[in-house]
């Protein structure tokens, strides 16, 4: 009673039922409003599920199985030509830090490539950056490899320092020096670190990446010719460029092993290029989708669709994927390109002792510490296939 004594006295205006009423909405907003974790996967659709895979381990330290699964995508009909299609997909995961791959083979149907290798200008998602604490060590290494790295170390209008390179199948990747880590494993490389994106109208893009996506720090925007674009097909012609950062700390759950990441915009001056995914299914070649792990997917659907941005696939609150569940749900930003969300409910942390971690009793914003035991699900390469 002296505690809400001295309330009513301080803020006079308010009678004491409307502050404890006023503190309990404002909690319960608080409570319910949309947590972006982090980026939890890029999707890479390919012809070969374990060949891939083994690459991504050997080169870029994806050692950690969270998902390996064989069935049937039922639910993204509006993408696979109104039908269900069998597949295999697994995430897997660098714990030195960053997003996971999930690695996506359609089965049982014949596979449409891209005629045409990906520039600059077109719409979806042209590059996925990789996280690297030694940049040099990183370039030398796939030098010496003889991997098909196509550019020199150079440094983005931030002053990141970054090389390009392709793996196998044609998909590029932003390799970029990046010292954050959740598990010191001395590896060359960490996790996605985020992707470049290629919109036709970058005015009519931001709303969708910084409203509800949260990368709300334009830390760059300029359009030129970009010398450290110049390697890569349509870098010769001028675009107009902007990088996007957060400026919330990293929150949730699952946050401290996918780390900060950043997105990349990019717009053709001079006409917009190919839909990467027109005419082809969802699942070919490529860069399929950007996943981003999120808490309370009520309010993530609440607040896409008042920015135009309806869910366009939705799982239900139950969809099981292997040892993992969840709800995924997907939107597509102003050119199509394929945005998804998993909220997770339970993954296997040590699979083999029966150890899952279910996070419906978790605090949605709290990082967990108990996430380290992932190492134990760690494969070894001969056991991807």
């Amino acid at each position: 009673m002296d505690l809400d004594k001295s309330i009513s006295k301080t803020i006079n205006s308010l009678p004491l039922q409307r502050l404890r009423n006023k503190h309990l909405n404002l909690k319960s907003s608080n409570m319910e409003s949309k947590v972006i974790c982090g980026i939890q996967q890029v999707g890479i659709g390919v012809s070969d599920f374990v060949e891939a895979w083994q690459w991504y381990y050997d080169h870029f330290g994806f050692d950690v199985k969270i998902v390996d699964d064989e069935g049937v995508a039922e639910r993204m009909l509006p993408y696979t030509g109104g039908k269900p299609q069998p597949r295999r997909s697994g995430i897997a995961v660098n714990l030195r830090g960053g997003g996971g791959f999930e690695i996506w083979q359609p089965k049982g149907r014949a596979l449409n490539f891209l005629k045409e290798p990906v520039k600059l200008g077109d719409l979806g998602i042209l590059a996925a950056k990789v996280k690297t604490p030694d940049i040099e060590a990183a370039y030398n290494t796939f030098i010496n490899k003889g991997l098909d790295v196509i550019s020199e170390i150079s440094t983005s209008p931030t002053g990141q320092r970054q090389f390009f390179m392709r793996d196998p199948y044609g998909n590029l990747f932003q390799l970029e020096q990046d010292g954050y880590v959740f598990i010191d494993e001395k590896k060359l490389t960490g996790g996605a670190n985020g992707a470049t994106i290629g919109v036709s109208d970058i005015d009519r893009s931001l709303p969708f990446y910084t409203q509800l996506l949260d990368y709300d720090k334009v830390v760059f925007d300029h359009t030129a010719v970009f010398d450290d674009l110049t390697c890569l097909p349509g870098g010769e012609k001028p675009v107009r460029r902007v990088i996007l950062e957060r400026s919330k700390p990293i929150e949730g759950p699952l946050s401290r092993i996918m780390g900060t990441s950043h997105l990349e915009l990019i717009q053709a001056t001079e006409g917009a290029g190919k839909k990467l995914y027109e005419n082809r299914f969802w699942g070919d070649p490529g860069f399929i989708h950007l996943c981003f792990d999120v808490r309370h997917m009520a309010a993530v659907k609440a607040e896409a669709e008042a920015l135009g941005h309806p869910f366009v696939c939705d799982s239900g609150a139950d969809f099981g994927m292997g040892d993992a569940n969840g709800h995924f749900t997907y939107v597509e930003d102003p050119d199509g390109t394929l945005i998804e969300f998993v909220e997770t409910y339970k993954i296997p942390i040590v699979k083999k002792l029966g150890i899952y971690l279910n996070l419906s009793n978790k605090d949605d914003r709290k990082p967990l510490g108990v996430l380290k035991l992932l190492r134990f699900a760690k494969v070894k390469r001969e056991s991807i296939k």
